[in-house]
């Protein structure tokens, strides 16, 4: 019984400085913006299309978009891996290999007219 006066004195003390490092000018928070529209959904044709094939020990990966053809990716079975890439949309794919000097920049349509 005797340490409830100290304990009381010790609440007492501590919430009168509490009380006065409580701020005066304080200003209303601003009003939230309203959230954005809800996009629309992604059209799954301009998702590229990945098939996966075997042939004599290698992987072969061919990326489509649109049914179109533009990438594909060799894994031998004892070796590094490489890509012929169609960078002119013409049929004609080079060969390039990880590492490679050339820097292959994305050509991705994002929208036709």
């Amino acid at each position: 019984m005797r340490c409830f006066p100290a304990i009381l004195v010790a609440v007492l003390l501590a919430s009168a400085s509490a009380r006065a490092q409580t701020p005066t000018d304080l200003q209303p928070l601003p009003v939230v913006p309203p959230s954005p529209p809800d996009m629309a959904p992604l059209d799954a044709s301009l998702e590229p299309q990945v098939t996966i094939t075997k042939r004599d020990g290698n992987t072969v990966e061919e990326h489509r978009v649109n049914g179109k053809l533009y990438k594909i990716k060799v894994t031998p079975e004892h070796g590094v891996p490489y890509y012929l890439v169609d960078r002119e949309g013409d049929g004609n794919f080079s060969q390039e290999t990880m590492g490679s000097p050339e820097v292959s920049v994305p050509t991705w349509v994002i929208g036709t007219f």
